[in-house]
């Protein structure tokens, strides 16, 4: 008898946090199933919880022990939330991967400015266009959202028909590109919309975005109105902003500077896809100084606050060729990214204890999302009549908002679920399996498992320090020399005022000298009391147990 054939849905990263978007599609039966990829993204590390880590990205275990039966990856846009993490894990999976134009330059553009990056052969899909990969019928939906070229995937196959929504809204005057495509969204929904797999980023917050056009407006009335220089810093990808903010400096008799590796790069990109068509060449970073103050608009990056990036480095007048001075303007026109709330205000503070006057989307409408908020979250659902809703993209707070809309709307079946989770969509949907899931990080140049000691090492290294203490043995199991001492991290004195390095010293030696003699020749034995006599005695001081590790060489 032949196994019964399913269709299923995996996330493997994205729900219950923002960001490493990845998911698969699986058709076949429980003993082989052919699968699909959608997305490939990272998040960006918190130095406070992940000290020395660039990247977090998903764990792929599963997609390479599937390798042989991987149809491909598909790139829904080039945020990197979404496409990230291609460069580091593609090698490991060298399947093909299809994306649009602008995704597929975005990435020849990284590629340059990473040297030894893998060279990946990309199939790049016209917009709206439709392709094959393994069973899977493919076709692209354009949606607005903060970068060019976002799009939706309608995914049809024996059992029904998908819509992987990617990152979108209903925006009816976006500044790039055409609003989101309703009359293929409604044509899925005559046709039939088995399942809607849909992205959950504001479905706590009621109404609509507003407009970029909104933006614009306000936008082209500071710059108009400001007196100096005037900086504006939004993400680099948002190329539909750079294109607003080019057109409100030129309405001012303003030149546009790029400052930002990043911003130089998305540039050059949108100019070869036809994106910045119109717009005035852009002026470089050294030129800056040359132009008069009310002449210069200085499009930057560093939104989120990176310490590396353009505006910090302005703030801290660390910059080679930018300077801003009393009375200039600064419009942050991004949001806040969750865990980066911290070093954004750092930069703005440091801006206006300067007399710099900043704007942010507190006071001005400078910035809007590019996701969906209630009200277009349910007129998607009334456009494609999903008989499934599985809400993703978001956290725990964001998917559940997103299910009560689904059931609002009258969505059959409401499908809540974890990275992992391997939900058969069809025939008779609910959760029937759990995958590989979890988190690589990337250090460096490598990438280690989210299990492993390193990054809870480094935690404990912050928070307490580490003591190294050696000691030279001789078979007689005496010392053969004082105990050497190296501290980092440890305050210099005690809560009695004596000097640490002392107390460590003394709490070595008491407790190798209360060692019964046959221990003392067991150096093990002897690096373990070492160590919890050394901790013990700092504990009492400090109250706080350092890492220590205890060095025992036999002379």
């Amino acid at each position: 008898m032949a196994a019964r054939q399913d269709l299923v849905f995996a996330p493997l990263g994205g729900v219950g946090e923002i960001g490493m978007n990845l998911a698969v599609y699986g058709l076949g039966d429980e003993r082989r199933r052919q699968w699909l990829a959608v997305d490939l993204g990272v998040s960006f590390a918190s130095e406070d919880q992940l000290p020395g880590v660039d990247l977090v990205m998903p764990d792929v275990r599963f997609l390479i022990e599937e390798r042989k039966n991987l149809a491909g990856l598909v790139l829904t846009h080039a945020h990197e939330d979404h496409f990230g993490a291609l460069f580091d894990l593609w090698p490991r999976l060298k399947i093909p991967v299809y994306a649009t134009p602008f995704t597929a330059a975005m990435i020849a553009a990284k590629k340059a400015g990473e040297p030894g990056a893998p060279e990946i052969p990309v199939t790049v899909i016209p917009l709206g266009g439709r392709f094959k990969a393994g069973p899977f019928d493919i076709e692209l939906v354009s949606m607005t959202h903060s970068i060019p070229e976002s799009n939706a995937l309608i995914i049809r196959t024996p059992l029904g028909n998908v819509l992987h929504t990617g990152d979108w809204k209903i925006d009816p005057t976006p500044i790039l590109n055409d609003p989101t495509d309703e009359k293929k969204l409604r044509a899925l929904g005559q046709e039939g919309c088995l399942a809607l797999i849909a992205d959950s980023t504001n479905a706590v917050r009621d109404g609509r975005s507003p407009s970029e056009a909104d933006v614009a407006k306000t936008i082209t009335q500071l710059i108009k109105d400001a007196r100096g220089r005037v900086a504006v810093t939004t993400f680099a990808s948002n190329v539909g902003r750079l294109k607003t903010v080019a057109e409100a400096a030129r309405a001012a008799d303003r030149e546009v500077v790029l400052v930002g590796r990043a911003m130089d790069r998305v540039t050059q990109v949108a100019r070869e896809c036809g994106y910045l068509d119109g717009v005035p060449a852009f002026r470089s970073a050294d030129a800056y100084g040359y132009l008069p103050p009310n002449k210069v608009v200085a499009l930057c990056t560093g939104s989120q606050g990176e310490p590396r990036a353009a505006l910090a480095r302005i703030a801290s007048d660390q910059h080679p060729d930018v300077t801003l001075n009393r009375g200039d303007t600064v419009i942050f026109s991004a949001r806040d990214i969750p865990g980066n709330e911290k070093a954004i205000g750092r930069v703005i503070n440091g801006l206006i204890e300067q007399g710099i006057e900043v704007i942010t989307d507190r006071t001005h409408l400078v910035h809007v999302s590019g996701h969906p908020r209630r009200a277009e979250v349910e007129e998607l659902i009334g456009w494609v009549k999903p008989q499934i809703l599985v809400p993703v993209h978001g956290e725990a707070l964001h998917l559940a908002e997103h299910g009560k809309i689904g059931r609002k709307a009258g969505v059959k079946t409401i499908i809540q679920c974890r990275n992992g989770d391997l939900i058969r969509l069809a025939p008779n949907p609910e959760i029937i399996d759990e995958l590989p899931a979890g988190r690589l990080y990337k250090d460096g140049r490598l990438l280690i498992d989210a299990q492993a000691r390193t990054v809870a090492d480094r935690r404990r290294l912050s928070f307490a320090g580490i003591i190294s203490v050696a000691l030279a043995l001789t078979e007689a199991g005496e010392l053969a020399a004082d105990p050497e001492i190296d501290m980092v991290g440890i305050p210099e004195r005690g809560r009695d005022g004596d000097a640490m390095a002392e107390i460590v010293h003394d709490a070595a030696l008491q407790t190798f000298e209360s060692l019964p003699r046959a221990r003392r020749r067991d150096p093990d034995s002897v690096a373990e009391s070492v160590r919890r006599g050394v901790r013990s005695a700092v504990a009492e001081q400090w109250g706080k147990k350092p890492m220590c590790h205890v060095h025992v060489l036999a002379v």
